[in-house]
């Protein structure tokens, strides 16, 4: 499959290309507000993903035009480039996740995941996607037992890696290979449209939940059983649904080509989600993912439609992520 995003889709209806701003609410409470938390060194960065570090706070962001990493430290207003475009042969970066051990996880959507130590930055290993199938890995999670799992947009595929699976790659390569095929639940798309993007996980790993951003629609996946559920939605849907973020029963979940956060409330048995407030703003400049701290919301503004893989044009820069309070 070529490295060039162009080949798929992320505009999933003619809605993306429609921006509105959230009306005011009755609610004496205040709404969300965006403002900018850090900004990124190289201006043609196009930021996708973002990791938090949980013992520093440190946030990771990947390029997905070159593959660089930046670090901003807790509490920065600016991050410095963490490993360089092209490190590892690696020419893009879209999902990231840090572990509680100290190790980043770096998707490249065409090759695979890398895990770096964080202390060094050197590669601890390379998980290969295989290269006989389509495939367009997108986004992971690393669940309280230290396993990752990573979904693939190309097909409703979601690979994993456990600590076993690492511990035996450890210096060296090991094949991706994948464990849950959602294609009995998630509807079929044209082939040119993306599938599974952003995944979440319950606290204790036992249930996973994944996007179709295409469709819409949200999936619980039970770890042990393998069993899939279509999530009954209320009050709205995820059609460009990107990254997604869960802590105490909140699902916070970023769309892309509509500028929108959303904020759900999952039933205790994951079965079902209600939407419990939306933010639209152009400010948000084509949010990709995000993640929480205790201050809030991190989001990344990928300007994917500035001269990016969704539109031409010329970024603002410097590029930035975002900080949304009261979502």
């Amino acid at each position: 499959m070529s490295r060039s995003i162009h080949r798929r889709t992320f505009l999933t209806g003619a809605a993306a290309a429609a921006v509105a701003v959230a009306a005011p609410t009755a609610s004496a409470a205040p709404g969300p507000r965006i403002s900018t938390a850090f900004t990124l060194p190289d201006e043609r960065a196009y930021p996708e993903g973002i990791a938090l570090d949980p013992r520093t706070g440190d946030a990771y962001v990947g390029s997905f035009t070159d593959g660089a990493i930046y670090r901003a430290a807790a509490g920065s207003r600016a991050a410095e480039v963490f490993l360089p475009a092209g490190t590892d042969g690696r020419t893009t970066a879209n999902g990231l996740k840090a572990d509680r051990e100290g190790r980043l996880w770096v998707i490249d959507h065409t090759t695979g995941i890398d895990v770096y130590d964080l202390r060094d930055r050197s590669l601890l290993a390379r998980f290969a996607a295989p290269q006989d199938d389509p495939h367009f890995l997108n986004d992971l999670v690393i669940t309280a037992d230290g396993t990752a799992y990573a979904t693939d947009s190309a097909r409703p595929l979601i690979y994993r890696v456990t600590p076993g699976d690492l511990a035996r790659a450890r210096g060296g390569r090991a094949p991706l290979t994948a464990h849950y095929d959602l294609s009995g639940a998630v509807p079929a798309h044209s082939p040119d449209a993306y599938t599974l993007n952003g995944i979440a996980a319950g606290p204790a790993g036992r249930l996973l939940f994944a996007v179709d951003m295409t469709g819409g629609g949200l999936y619980r996946v039970g770890v042990t059983d393998g069993s899939v559920r279509r999530v009954a939605l209320h009050g709205g849907d995820l059609k460009h649904g990107d990254g997604l973020e869960l802590a105490h029963g909140t699902l916070w979940a970023a769309h892309n080509a509509t500028n929108t956060l959303t904020r759900w409330r999952l039933s205790p048995d994951g079965t079902r989600a209600r939407l419990t407030r939306t933010l639209t703003d152009p400010a948000l400049q084509v949010p990709t993912t995000l993640a929480r701290d205790r201050h809030g919301l991190l989001v990344v503004r990928s300007q994917f439609d500035k001269g990016g893989p969704m539109g031409q044009g010329v970024p603002e820069t410097p590029f930035t992520v975002a900080r949304v309070t009261g979502m």
